[in-house]
């Protein structure tokens, strides 16, 4: 008897030394945008490749506050990096998200200000195309990016289109974090929010994770240049990103520690809906099926919440049959602007859910993930499970 107490408690001990040696922390990848003889957007004194390197240094400062989160920088000081060295830093890594840093400009708008968050996709909005072309024109200051890049015409950033497709199993969750960067920037910085757009961005084709391109604002405009050249301005805004991924990071991983905000938050509504991206969850009523394991005895969860499995994410409808998802049945779809999400196994129930989730990725979604729903509302799988 006292043998046996002693393994099982040698056991536990070794299960909970396991799980700390061996937890894999969360890693953010920030890329600065620009660099060296790359100066981006340039108005007077205000540079885009230093003030975005500035506030990318101030987000991983605020992030290593976390020891759960692991930051990469695709560049610490004024250097020069081709595109597609960027998101081969974030490949490499396995980074959970990639995070691009800019500043805009225009010649003909000097009162144009505020904050938008690209995902990659195609866009028939001119603006949108306009600010792709003026980061991928950056290709053009690498050695033989012809070949490189070759079939992309910097001049037409619709020639992408072919290559958008390897970002769609990403696109919704990588709307998701562009959702709650732009949320942070107008409720804790006070920022003028332009919404959450689509665009064939260079930079963020080649990533194979969740990716968004951040626009801090407008360097052309004489007030917003100068609050983002600001040593204030750009505590803010690194404050406003650092808190969006630890709100991403609490519904998708593990839960951090909040880092507080220079300004209390304020509940208010953006100024500008996101153009062609609209996040917004239908209500959903709880379903009971489960296909994974369900004789084995259930950890049930509260009444009125549903556990999902999203396996992926595309602005093509496909018909839910089993061909067209690897052989996964119980197959769901639900539409959100010009998306369509797709879910594996509705349940009520969190260990069958899990169970689930295995399966999927066995399947081949390497990237799926739980979404959880309370009283028809989306929340974290945290909340689900209070």
């Amino acid at each position: 008897m006292f043998i046996n107490k002693v393994r099982t408690t040698l056991g536990i001990f070794l299960i909970c030394f396991g799980s700390t040696v061996y937890a894999q922390n969360f890693k953010v990848v920030l890329d600065p945008g620009h660099g060296a003889h790359d100066f981006g957007a340039a108005r007077g004194n205000y540079v885009e490749k230093k003030i975005v390197l500035d506030v990318a240094l101030k987000v991983g400062d605020l992030l290593k506050k976390d020891k759960n989160i692991d930051v990469i920088y695709t560049r610490k000081t004024d250097v020069f990096l081709e595109l597609r060295e960027r998101t081969q830093i974030a490949n490499r890594e396995k980074a959970d998200i990639f995070v691009s840093i800019h500043a805009n400009a225009v010649a003909n708008a000097p009162a144009a200000q505020g904050t938008e968050t690209y995902v990659m996709g195609m866009s028939k909005n001119a603006s949108n195309l306009e600010v792709a072309k003026k980061e991928n024109a950056v290709i053009t200051l690498e050695d033989n990016y012809e070949v490189n890049y070759a079939g992309y015409d910097p001049s037409r950033p619709e020639s992408l289109i072919g290559l958008t497709l390897m970002q769609e199993q990403y696109v919704s969750q990588s709307i998701e974090l562009a959702s709650k960067v732009q949320t942070r920037f107008t409720n804790d910085a006070e920022r003028r929010n332009r919404g959450v757009k689509q665009g064939p961005y260079l930079v963020l084709h080649g990533a194979f994770m969740p990716s968004v391109l951040i626009e801090l604002g407008f360097l052309s405009n004489s007030e917003e240049g100068a609050y983002l050249n600001s040593e204030e301005g750009k505590n803010e805004m690194a404050r406003s990103i650092a808190n969006a991924i630890i709100d991403y990071k609490k519904q998708f991983h593990s839960a951090s520690e909040n880092i507080p905000a220079n300004r209390k938050p304020e509940t208010r509504k953006p100024d500008v809906k996101a153009e062609e991206v609209v996040v917004k969850e239908k209500p959903v009523e709880p379903a009971k099926t489960s296909s994974v394991d369900a004789s084995k005895p259930a950890v049930v969860t509260k009444e009125g919440v549903l556990f999902r499995v999203q396996i992926a994410a595309s602005g093509k409808s496909l018909e839910l049959k089993p061909s067209n998802f690897n052989g996964l049945d119980n197959v769901t779809s639900l539409k959100e602007g010009t998306m369509y999400k797709y879910f594996y196994n509705e349940t009520t129930d969190y260990d069958h859910a899990r169970k689930a989730l295995e399966v999927a990725k066995n399947k081949g979604y390497s990237s799926a993930f739980l979404v959880a729903y309370k009283n028809g509302k989306k929340v974290s799988i945290q909340d689900a499970l209070k």
